[in-house]
């Protein structure tokens, strides 16, 4: 009888050997960009801390982090949580790196990147991390394909980005790439993010003009040129070809494709 009762138990616990293998690990994001990926590629019930702003306006996966534990980027956080993998690109600081060192909690440090070979790069390396390879391997194939969809559109038309706070963005940004994957010219001479000369705006306006951003403006809140200069503003209403929102723009992510997308459609 006790024999049996061995056997039963040994039969039981190779039997619990496949679930466990399978289980997920636990993890937490600490910034909105990290949401994205964690949001994207690991399953539901392994998410035990986002950002508060993945429920935000500007996150793109908000939809689904409805119900989900948000937490801060802090140590009592990582306590009660108890991940085993954290995902972070900025959120976090020295005291919380320090104590996920201690507790021999795996890291991913997605890059800041600024183009789709980098986006690529990081949706590998957070699926890697979440043994969610071959989910990563179909979101880089879903973004590919809108990419081929829109190469070309623009057909070399000269394009600029524009924010709310009177920016643009030129080489050296994740935008400069939306631009040319859609097949325009970016207007921006100058790299990375500059304000846009006013003068130029109105004496020598683009061909197209991409909004960006302009989703969390609220009504009166426009603080730039636009609003109180009406050649500018003349040019902006009869120019502009697209306006991308904040959860398009505001990360470096697989979705940075949906703008290339619509810039596009637009072109067409």
């Amino acid at each position: 009888m006790n024999a049996a009762k061995a056997l039963c138990a040994v039969l039981a616990a190779v039997a619990l050997v496949p679930t466990l293998a399978m289980a997920a690990p636990r993890v937490m994001s600490l910034d909105s960009c990290a949401d994205q990926y964690v949001l994207a590629l690991a399953p539901r019930d392994s998410i035990v801390g986002l950002s508060h702003r993945a429920v935000s306006r500007d996150s793109y996966m908000r939809d689904v982090a409805g119900g989900l534990p948000l937490r801060r980027a802090t140590f009592e956080s990582l306590v009660a949580a108890k991940p085993d993998v954290v995902v972070r690109l900025w959120g976090g600081d020295a005291r919380l790196s320090k104590a996920l060192d201690r507790k021999g909690v795996a890291t991913v440090a997605l890059d800041d990147v600024a183009d789709f070979d980098g986006v690529r790069g990081n949706i590998r390396k957070a699926a890697a991390a979440l043994d969610r390879r071959p989910q990563g391997e179909a979101l880089i194939a879903r973004m590919d394909a809108k990419l081929a969809k829109a190469a070309g559109a623009g057909q070399g038309r000269e394009a600029l980005y524009l924010t709310p706070g009177g920016y643009t963005a030129g080489s050296g940004t994740l935008i400069d790439a939306m631009l040319k994957a859609a097949g325009y010219v970016n207007a921006s001479k100058d790299p990375y993010f500059a304000p846009v000369s006013l003068e130029r705006m109105v004496m020598t306006p683009p061909s197209a003009v991409v909004l960006g951003l302009f989703d969390l403006v609220r009504a009166g809140g426009d603080r730039w040129g636009p609003g109180r200069h009406a050649a500018l503003q003349k040019a902006v209403k009869t120019r502009t070809v697209a306006s991308l929102p904040a959860s398009v723009v505001g990360c470096a992510g697989w979705f940075a494709a949906d703008g290339s997308e619509a810039l596009a459609k637009a072109a067409r």
